[in-house]
This record gives structure tokens, sequence and C-alpha cells, in this order.
């Protein structure tokens, strides 16, 4: 029951924290449209944000929404394949169904439960291919690790492709932080390692009778050996193309998709790699699928280019509910109904 009030609070604070977000981003763009709609002489009464979003859903080029559904897939595709590449080394070679199918039901959780979804995504595979939990929760995190490397990477070139712009807008919405700070980032890291150093050689070299430090033992180890498998991967070339394929996807997802909308169908490849990396950075945050954060950074990224407010919150919530609802909903209900049948043997 403690479990079950414990994960009903983190629902509660999440979608509470996004809403929030989701509400002042909504008013504040409520307001600037409200203004916009004065100077061209439209009546307050005429001028509502909600029925904006609602005639610019309805005017969207559906075919480009269906691209990006296919993209969607294809990407977890990719990272099914790149997952099962981590776990060939270990012993075992899941089915492709099934490590795609717990992929949806992990995103389809975290629509509800933020981070939640790693869990279930890690238990969906390792019952339905019976590997053991701590192996695959490994190779989960090694995927977490590609995952920053390439946004990292990403960003990297968003900076060399548009320094001058990525410039002026942290000069003018951030502060830089002093060297004070960065100093104590730096020694809460490095005591953070050192840490897990002495904590690996303990758990090394001593046997437990406990069997709670036993039990902790076993998962610290398999957790070693699914980390470790990156080392191991038959082919690394291949492993490194499905990473470029999973971002290739994600990137081609926001940039096709300003070919729906047409206030935003005049913008370039590169404008589409700053927005991707602005939304990327949205959904870092832990509320549903990224709500109100989300919105946040991807109208900010728009607004860069000389987009209105309205129209980039209405190309954010275009984006946010074709990957939700026709992405994670609808296809991670279909893997949760599907997995039990195509295991049933």
């Amino acid at each position: 029951m403690k479990v079950s009030i414990k994960s009903v609070l983190k629902f509660i604070i999440f979608v509470g924290i996004g809403l929030i977000i989701f509400y002042v981003l909504f008013k504040n763009f409520e307001g600037s449209y409200l203004e916009e709609c004065a100077k061209k002489g439209i009546p307050e009464s005429e001028c509502s944000l909600i029925d904006k979003i609602w005639q610019d859903f309805k005017s969207v080029k559906v075919i480009w929404l269906l691209v990006i559904i296919v993209l969607y897939m294809l990407s977890n595709v990719f990272r099914a394949l790149r997952w099962n590449q981590m776990l060939e080394p270990l012993g075992y070679k899941p089915k492709v169904f099934n490590s795609i199918g717990a992929l949806m039901i992990g995103y389809f959780t975290n629509m509800a439960f933020p981070r939640i979804g790693e869990l279930i995504k890690t238990g969906t595979l390792s019952k339905y291919e019976d590997i053991p939990f701590e192996k695959v929760a490994g190779t989960v995190v090694v995927d977490r690790i590609l995952d920053v490397i390439a946004l990292l990477f990403v960003i990297g070139l968003s900076l060399l492709l548009s320094f001058g712009t990525f410039r002026d807008y942290f000069r003018e919405n951030f502060v830089a932080p002093s060297n004070e700070k960065l100093y104590l980032l730096g020694g809460i890291a490095l005591v953070g390692l050192i840490g897990i150093f002495i904590l690996n050689l303990i758990l090394q070299k001593k046997n437990f009778d406990n069997p709670v430090l036993k039990k902790f033992q076993t998962l610290w180890t398999g957790f070693k050996d699914g980390f470790g498998s990156l080392r191991k991967v038959k082919s690394l070339p291949l492993l490194v193309l499905y990473t470029v394929g999973i971002w290739l996807m994600y990137y081609l997802m926001t940039y096709l998709c300003f070919f729906s909308f047409e206030p935003v169908a005049h913008l370039g490849p590169v404008a589409g790699l700053i927005v991707f990396v602005f939304g990327t950075l949205g959904m870092v945050f832990p509320s549903p699928g990224g709500m109100g954060s989300y919105h946040l950074l991807i109208s900010q990224g728009l607004i860069i280019y000389g987009i209105n407010g309205a129209d980039a919150f209405s190309f954010s919530n275009i984006v946010f509910f074709t990957i939700n609802i026709f992405g994670n909903i609808i296809f991670g209900l279909f893997f949760f109904i599907a997995l039990p049948f195509f295991n049933r043997k």
C-alpha cells in the first residue's frame, strides 16, 4: 500500500508541475496574443488563444504527421536493435518484437509516472526473455549514457552551425554560473566517482553472509555485467550506426513537422536543429511526456527565429500531442496487449 501511495504522490507532483508550467506558458502567450489582436483592431471577445490552437490543429497537413509517427517508430526499432546488441555479449538474444514492446510500454508508463518507465521496460524485457533484471538494468544505463553523449554531440553541432544565435539567447535569458558553483559541482562529481570506486572494491572482494547484503552484491555484479556489455559488442560501428539512426530520426521528426504547419514551414534545416535541441532539453524534465517544459523550450526555440508566441505555442502542441497520443499511448497499449499473446508459449 505504501508503494501505491508513493506512486500516486509522484504522479500528482509531476503532473502538477507540468500543468503549472503549461498554464503559466499559456497565460503568457494568451496575453501577447490579445495584444496582437488589439493592434489589428480585433475585439477581445473574438480573440481566443484556445480557438486559435484548435484552428491551427485543423489546418495541419496530416501527411507530415503520419511521416513523423513512422520516423518515431523507426527510431524505436533502431533503439531496440541497439539494446539487443548490448545484451548479446551477456549471452542473450531477445526477440526484436519484445524489445520494441518493452520500450513502448516504458514510454507509455512515463506518460503517467515519469522515469518509472525505465524500470517497467527493464522488467518487461526481463520477464518475457527470462534475463536477470539487473543485467538488463545495466544495459539500460549504458543506453542512457549513449543518449547523453549523442545529445552533447548534437548540441555541439548546433553551436557550431549557429553559435551567434545561441550566444545571444543565453546572454538574454541566463546568468553564467559563478566559479564557486562550478567548483562545488565538480567536487560533488569527484566524491561520487570515488564513492562508486570504493563500493565496487568492497562488493568485489568481500563475501557477505547477510541475505540483504548478498542480494545487493548480486544486483551490483549483474549491473556491472550489463554496464560492461558495451565493451564486448560484436560490432562497434553498427552500434554507432544505430545511435546515429535514432538521433537522426528524432531530428527529422522536428524538422519535417515544420512542413505540416504554415507559420513555420519556411524555416530551414539549421533552425530545425536548434528547435530540436531545445525540445530535447525540455523532455529531460520529469513531467509526463515533457508536458509544459517541452512546450516552453520548443516555443523559445521558434521565437528565436521570429515566430510569434501564439504560433510557436500551437506548433509545440502539435508535435507534443502527435507523438504522445498517436505514438506513445496507442503503440504502448498495442504492445501491452500484444506481448502476452506473442509470448504465450
